[in-house]
């Protein structure tokens, strides 16, 4: 098998696994910043005892650090922004802003990556963004919801960027990299709490019940074994290819959601025309890099 062809599975297996964490937004009742919060807080003695386990544990260099552990800050963010599009819509909206990620990604490349512009990514990005307007067809109910969507969707596209230059910048290995963003977004988000609590004080602040299991699969096996994948995809393919692959994952929230929550009827025409252009983007930026 082809590495490229053996990344893009491991790819696909990421995004699949990273569709079910919409379906945790709405199973768990904290709000944003406390869910992020505790998603991270499982998530990091998790990858870390993993990493322990297997030998790759080890110190990183102070200005390396500080570097990755910023681009935590954004990853905290936008996981706070997600959630919050799904609280403040449904999970279906939440997840399908997601996948203006790639038009994001067009845009900022060539600003913060230092890329060349490439003309056939906004073609394939605007078939994408397409598919999307079509899924939940801009429904004025959920104004909120898409605007904290597409923030988060913006901030990821950044994120992935910074990911990447760091990564060629340091060297450091995918598990390293992940779990001292990890750190570095719950330092952030430790620092917010407070205030979140001060501002929302009639806001549940931690889990009951069932959430906790719920809690414990999102910071483990639903945050830890996607992100490795996808950011050794990253080290392979370029961000805008990770991204785009990524406008799966609201295809698979939505029909999840559907199954679970009994969306399914909001899942009409509009879904399955957008779902086609959804994927028959990911398969033209998937051949087109297998041509190159």
């Amino acid at each position: 098998m082809k590495e490229t062809t053996r990344t893009l599975i491991i790819l696909h297996i990421a995004v699949f696994l990273a569709g079910w964490t919409g379906i945790f937004g709405r199973l768990i009742s904290l709000s944003g910043i406390p869910l992020v919060w505790y998603r991270i807080l499982v998530s990091v003695p998790t990858l870390a005892m993993v990493m322990a386990l297997s030998g790759r544990l080890h110190k990183v260099p102070r200005p390396a650090l500080l570097r990755i552990a910023s681009c935590g800050i954004l990853l905290a963010l936008h996981w706070v922004c997600f959630y919050a599009s799904i609280q403040a819509s449904n999970v279906s909206v939440g997840v399908a802003c997601i996948a203006t990620t790639c038009f994001f990604t067009t845009l900022f490349n060539p600003l913060i990556g230092h890329k060349k512009f490439s003309w056939p990514e906004v073609l394939i990005s605007f078939i994408s963004i397409a598919g999307v307007l079509l899924i939940f067809s801009v429904d004025v109910r959920y104004r909120l919801g898409i605007a904290f969507g597409l923030l988060s969707a913006a901030i990821y596209s950044v994120f992935a960027i910074l990911n990447v230059n760091e990564a060629e910048r340091s060297g450091e290995d995918t598990a390293t990299m992940l779990l001292w963003e990890l750190i570095g977004g719950a330092l952030f988000l430790t620092l917010c709490m407070p205030i979140h609590a001060r501002l929302f004080p009639t806001e549940p602040h931690s889990p009951v019940g069932i959430e906790i299991l719920w809690l414990l699969l999102l910071g483990s096996v639903f945050t830890i074994i996607p992100f490795l994948f996808q950011l050794q995809a990253l080290r392979k393919l370029n961000a805008f290819t990770v991204n785009l692959t990524y406008n799966l994952e609201p295809v698979y929230s939505i029909i999840i959601a559907a199954i679970l929550f009994d969306e399914i009827h909001e899942v009409g025409w509009s879904f399955w025309a957008g779902l086609a252009l959804i994927i028959f983007s990911v398969v033209l930026q998937t051949r087109r890099i297998k041509r190159t």
